[in-house]
């Protein structure tokens, strides 16, 4: 049996059709919707509508069919029971339910690799990378999101793991080190402030910020992002040249 830091696939499975069953094949949060919105608008500054795009860790496919607009997709996800409900909602979309570390792709098969709050429920952080630099062609683009460690871990009450969940969040400078090493990175920040505890629950409460944005529009929401306040961060990365031997 195949397993990620001694948490056997089978029970992260259960976990994740579990938790996509529960959540996101009900709704979506406005953390999601941020995250989608910045991805659609790096693919819109790409300018093509014929690319090969992989979406890595799908989950429901609630951003696949969104991706189609810009080309030919594949999703994958651990969560096979989510996937055959999400086959049948997105006919467009090729889904392939399995491990990722475990599965087979080919090789420079893709354009753009999309993988949103992923990369914190992954072992081999560094290995997860450097699969995905190998399913992209020369200069293929990783378009990512993760969850922001400093800002979870300071100022959120997040739920404890349950059996079958791996979680390691990451800082800005442990995301760079893990991509840098295949990928040359674009773009790197953060998005949507939130707090549920502590100081910031106050600063980014809706009360608090309503009358502000009456006044300011969103430029106080984008100096908090700017400063490294949101719950995502977002990363824009260039597959390197492979150097010849």
């Amino acid at each position: 049996m195949s397993q990620q830091d001694g948490t056997p696939i089978d029970l992260q499975r259960e976990h994740w059709n579990d938790w996509n069953a529960t959540t996101r094949e009900q709704q979506l949060d406005e953390v999601s919707l941020r995250q989608a919105a910045v991805v659609g608008e790096w693919l819109d500054q790409l300018g093509r509508k014929d690319l090969d795009i992989i979406e890595v860790g799908c989950g429901a496919g609630w951003l696949c069919s969104r991706l189609t607009r810009y080309g030919r997709v594949t999703a994958t996800d651990l969560a096979d029971d989510v996937l055959r409900r999400a086959q049948t909602r997105t006919a467009a979309v090729t889904f392939i339910a399995g491990d990722f570390m475990a599965l087979s792709f080919g090789t420079g098969c893709f354009d753009v690799a999309v993988s949103l709050e992923v990369l914190a429920h992954v072992a081999d952080q560094p290995g997860f990378i450097h699969k995905i630099a190998t399913l992209l062609r020369p200069g293929g683009y990783l378009m990512l999101a993760t969850q922001n460690r400093f800002v979870l871990t300071h100022f959120n009450r997040v739920p404890p793991t349950r059996p079958g969940w791996l979680r390691r969040w990451v800082g800005w400078r442990e995301l760079r080190d893990i991509v840098g090493k295949d990928f040359e990175i674009l773009s790197l920040f953060s998005v949507t402030p939130r707090a549920n505890r502590g100081i910031m629950r106050f600063v980014h409460s809706r009360k608090v910020n309503l009358p502000i944005r009456a006044v300011f529009g969103n430029r106080v929401d984008n100096l908090k992002e700017r400063m490294g306040l949101g719950w995502t961060l977002m990363l824009l990365a260039q597959k390197r040249p492979t150097e010849n031997p």
